[in-house]
């Protein structure tokens, strides 16, 4: 075990050297590459910590418990929280994860979902972690799913077991930036699917944006036709109204 462990922190210190860890805030190279952001860029992120809807976390007005969307219809999900707001510097931070190969963002990203969702995801006590999937063929031009890399680190921090193909995504969809709600739960219709049955169980569904709710609906949906008894999110962005 221990001899592992010195190998890995070997392979570690080499990765370092010649993929130096960046800072998910600024993107200059870090000086202390055992730390995951700038000292002077810490906190530049603005969290979502107070004032956010009861059910799905996203921000209303002080006097507001829930916001519009949750008061008018019913949700398929449970409850769920987004720690980050959607701003411009979140979104800069963001394409360089998802684009342009910044994923040891994700170390960054994942422990301040843990650090401040933690008492809400002990709450909900889940059985397992699902991050939101892609379609084959984006994921084949992406390279890799932003959401699962994101959820992995949370199950080794949290200690709770990852799956990430049981929840797939099995209808290539038009970009949901550009259209309304109606048009993106029209455009999700029936693109997921899950394999196998989940009875009983509780899970924690992982994404990286929340706008209006349409993607999540959708998986959460899914999720519940096979079984799921409870169906929470955590997203690590969320949109204003």
């Amino acid at each position: 075990m221990k001899k592992n462990k010195r190998v890995s922190g070997a392979l570690e210190g080499a990765l370092n050297i010649l993929y130096p860890r960046r800072c998910p805030v600024c993107h200059r190279i870090l000086a202390d590459q055992k730390t995951l952001v700038c000292p002077e860029c810490d906190g530049t992120f603005r969290t979502v910590s107070e004032n956010y809807c009861l059910k799905c976390g996203r921000p209303v007005k002080p006097e507001e418990e829930y916001c519009r969307e949750c008061r008018d219809r019913k949700r398929n999900f449970d409850e769920g929280r987004g720690i980050f707001l959607y701003d411009g510097t979140m979104k800069k931070s963001l394409i360089r994860y998802k684009y342009y190969g910044s994923r040891e963002y994700a170390d960054y990203f994942a422990v301040s979902i843990c650090r401040l969702a933690q008492r809400d995801i002990r709450r909900w006590n889940p059985d397992v972690i699902m991050p939101v999937p892609l379609h084959r063929r984006k994921l084949k031009m992406r390279g890799f799913n932003q959401a699962g890399y994101l959820a992995v680190r949370m199950g080794k921090l949290l200690d709770i077991p990852v799956s990430e193909n049981t929840l797939k995504k099995i209808r290539s969809t038009r970009s949901q930036k550009k259209l309304g709600a109606a048009e993106r739960r029209r455009n999700l219709c029936r693109a997921f699917c899950a394999e196998g049955r989940l009875d009983g169980l509780t899970v924690l569904l992982v994404d990286d944006v929340y706008t209006t709710g349409s993607t999540v609906e959708a998986a959460a949906f899914c999720l519940r036709k096979a079984g799921a008894e409870k169906v929470c999110f955590i997203t690590l962005c969320m949109g204003r109204t």
